[in-house]
């Protein structure tokens, strides 16, 4: 697992640097193409639960949904997610079995609020004046927590930290997730010359620590629920790709608004 995780990160970082760096419509195209991927995963642990929602119609979304910040009409995100409420609920009036309708909605749409909108803050962020820096920093130091999360937990971890939600992460492992991140927001803040001040930087490393560990523990409960242990394989050592962007749905939000009070 761990050479998985290893390889995984040598083939992907690489490309990933490239395309934040870059920017649009690059960006966009990937941060789609994943959360696309992470609803087709999530619609299919509904199914585990014999629940039965609009999958192709919920991914379409969520794509539609990430996309938004690029819409040049300002309403449009309001509008969109208007269209998914009376399209699916519509849509259900000819979806059979009837008598699961709530629930095949209600999963519809989680999962395009869930996945499309929290994920469409990440191009947000990049479209900010200095959004290509905005982003490595939440970015990779979520990454840096999850790495030091792992480890840490690994070698140490003794204490856990939600048995209910997932058995495998403890209190030291989340403390060495804190650290990392922390350490990760100042190196990445000078490599990049963000214009935050020290003690900012350190709130934001903390912020990012506790909320990347939360959107964690969020599909670790979603997945508990449903049965699975990964939402899919398509990420070799992680498990699938919602199984990687778990901790980046709330991340991408939270520095958003972080940055958008220190502009106050």
């Amino acid at each position: 697992m761990l050479r998985h995780r290893i390889l995984t990160a040598v083939v992907g970082l690489p490309l990933l640097i490239a395309i934040i760096w870059f920017g649009e419509p690059w960006f966009t195209i990937l941060m789609a193409a994943m959360a696309a991927c992470a609803g087709w995963e999530f619609y299919r642990m509904a199914g585990r639960v014999d629940v039965h929602p609009l999958t192709y119609f919920g991914i379409t979304w969520i794509a539609l949904l990430v996309a938004s910040p690029n819409f040049h009409y300002p309403s449009s995100l309001t509008i969109l997610v208007t269209l998914a409420i009376i399209i699916s609920l519509v849509w259900l009036i000819f979806h059979h079995p009837r008598e699961q309708a709530f629930f095949n909605w209600a999963w519809t749409m989680a999962g395009i609020l869930y996945i499309g909108w929290m994920i469409s803050y990440w191009i947000g962020l990049r479209s900010l004046d200095t959004g290509r820096e905005l982003v490595f920093l939440a970015m990779f130091t979520t990454f840096a927590n999850d790495t030091g999360a792992f480890f840490v937990g690994r070698k140490w971890g003794k204490h856990h930290l939600a048995p209910t939600i997932s058995s495998g992460k403890t209190w030291e492992g989340a403390v060495g997730g804190l650290l990392s991140s922390v350490a990760a927001a100042f190196i990445i803040s000078t490599i990049f010359k963000v214009q935050f001040s020290y003690w900012e930087i350190a709130i934001a490393g903390i912020v990012i620590s506790v909320f990347a560990q939360l959107g964690d523990l969020v599909a670790s409960l979603l997945k508990r629920n449903t049965g699975v242990k990964d939402a899919g394989k398509l990420v070799p050592g992680h498990g699938g790709i919602l199984d990687r962007m778990d901790s980046l749905i709330f991340t991408g939000v939270i520095v958003y608004y972080l940055v958008e009070l220190a502009r106050l």
